[in-house]
């Protein structure tokens, strides 16, 4: 593990925990408040009650995400209610609709535009494999074709509480992550996810080899 270079305080004094807790003591027969954390898990608290996401929405999924944002499901109790405009200034894409070949190269553009770390939500049956227009010549089957995706929330459209849980759920991927200390897969976007989250009471069925090849 690589030794932590900070300036002010040598790397043995920072390893010095009976003098910090000496130090705690001292400030707490002051009635001082000290909480004693690591930096990892303060970040990511930030980045999980503060995720913005890009207006993003091509179908009927997106008036479901509307109504997440209005008054009756209010997703402001979770830090969602910023919706930017620019990818830029986005940390997630709620993809809520259908894509098309001639839409896919503009949502991959968008993507590219946006600064690490940056997640994907996957909204509805055709974001995540066409749904309805799976098998037609012009829908993309699955945005993961494209792009790695972080929550699957199954539905056409999906209830305003789906996708309030499948967000919770990505507060939950963001809270586990390392920000500082580590490497985040993240960082390294050539592959995809390895363990998607998909939003959904049922077992999910592994497809039949053999019945594909029929």
């Amino acid at each position: 593990m690589k030794k932590p270079a900070i300036k002010s305080i040598p790397y043995e004094e920072f390893k010095d925990n009976e003098t910090l807790e000496a130090l705690v003591a001292e400030l707490n027969k002051e009635r001082t408040n000290v909480v004693l954390g690591k930096l990892d898990d303060l970040i990511n608290w930030g980045r999980s009650n503060s995720l913005w996401s890009l207006t993003f929405a091509t179908s009927c999924c997106g008036i479901e995400f509307m109504s997440v944002g209005a008054a009756r499901y209010d997703f402001a109790r979770f830090g969602f209610e910023v919706t930017r405009n620019s990818p830029r200034q986005a940390d997630l894409i709620m993809c809520a609709g259908t894509i098309t070949h001639k839409m896919a190269p503009v949502l991959k553009r968008l993507y590219d535009q946006m600064a690490e770390p940056k997640y994907v939500v996957a909204v509805g049956g055709c974001a995540i494999s066409g749904g309805p227009f799976k098998g037609s010549y012009h829908v993309l089957n699955g945005i993961d074709k494209i792009l790695p995706v972080d929550v699957y929330i199954p539905g056409c459209p999906p209830r305003p509480e789906a996708i309030l849980y499948g967000m919770m759920q990505l507060q939950r991927k963001v809270k586990i992550e390392k920000f500082l200390g580590a490497k985040n897969k993240h960082q390294k976007r050539g592959c995809m996810p390895d363990e998607p989250i998909i939003v959904t009471n049922n077992p999910i069925e592994e497809p039949d080899s053999r019945k594909e090849e029929a």
